[in-house]
């Protein structure tokens, strides 16, 4: 594997393993440096969403990059009061203004919001009908939220993106998306850095000659979870995608797995108040 190596989704488009989140980096220089600085070191996906109101600066560093936006894979998130038929359809011109693009490689329903969900949802399956998004999914849906909404769908999901790290592996979460052949994706992986004072990771991280965050990436990738962790100084981007040359043994695997205690660090998706 290498930081190009992708995973197919199941309508056969091709998502990296790794990608750039860029939540709570600010619009302007701050994000445009830290995509810049990801695509400059051989990132090829970029996750942003309306909500976090720097669309604009990722649009911007993409095309100021001089790599094809073809060869990007782009993902962004319609929010929760956007979402509605005829809300979604607009928010998503709006993004994609922003974002100065003609299409979205993914775009994703940003929390489970009932029956406003079902009818966004009809709005992303227009718009991926019409060529406007190569793949569409979900973000935060648990195994209730799923249930409820794919007998809704014409088309399944391609990916839900969740919270996802050792303290909070869902495992049923995991094995309901992949029997479903849905991609489960990480947000905050790291959680927040503070995998960098767990002991097994100390431990990990001598034994690997690797950073915990590195062996926390790794172990998501192993996992078979797509992630995308958050950063905007150039050295910890750099690191972060420096996890390529190595393999976690099973053992250590199971190790990290022993350390779920399904502690959130972000809402719980049953209690959103937004």
């Amino acid at each position: 594997m290498e930081i190009s190596s992708k995973v197919k989704l199941n309508n056969g488009l091709e998502m990296p393993w790794l990608g750039l989140g860029v939540f709570l980096s600010k619009d302007g220089t701050e994000v445009e440096n830290a995509v810049k600085t990801a695509l400059e070191n051989g990132y090829i996906s970029i996750d942003t969403a309306t909500i976090y109101q720097n669309e604009r600066g990722v649009g911007t560093a993409i095309n100021e990059s001089g790599i094809p936006r073809e060869e990007i894979f782009l993902t962004s998130k319609v929010w929760n009061s956007d979402q509605g038929y005829q809300t979604t359809l607009a928010a998503f011109d709006e993004s994609l203004e922003k974002l100065q693009t003609s299409y979205l490689d993914l775009y994703l329903i940003h929390w489970p919001k009932g029956k406003r969900s079902v009818e966004t949802w009809k709005a992303l399956e227009e718009l991926y009908g019409k060529g406007k998004i190569k793949a569409i999914g979900v973000s935060n849906f648990l195994v209730h939220h799923l249930e409820d909404f794919l007998p809704e769908c014409k088309i399944i999901p391609a990916v839900n993106q969740v919270e996802f790290h050792p303290e909070l592996i869902q495992p049923e979460l995991l094995q309901y998306c992949q029997n479903r052949n849905i991609q489960l994706e990480a947000w905050s992986p790291i959680m927040k850095g503070k995998v960098n004072d767990i002991p097994l990771m100390k431990d990990l991280s001598t034994k690997y000659g690797k950073t915990p965050v590195q062996i926390v990436l790794r172990w998501d990738i192993q996992k078979g979870v797509v992630t995308i962790p958050k950063s905007v100084t150039r050295e910890r981007i750099i690191s972060n995608a420096d996890i390529f040359d190595f393999e976690l043994n099973d053992k250590d695997i199971a190790k990290i797995d022993r350390l779920d205690q399904n502690k959130r660090i972000g809402p719980h998706p049953d209690y959103i108040s937004f």
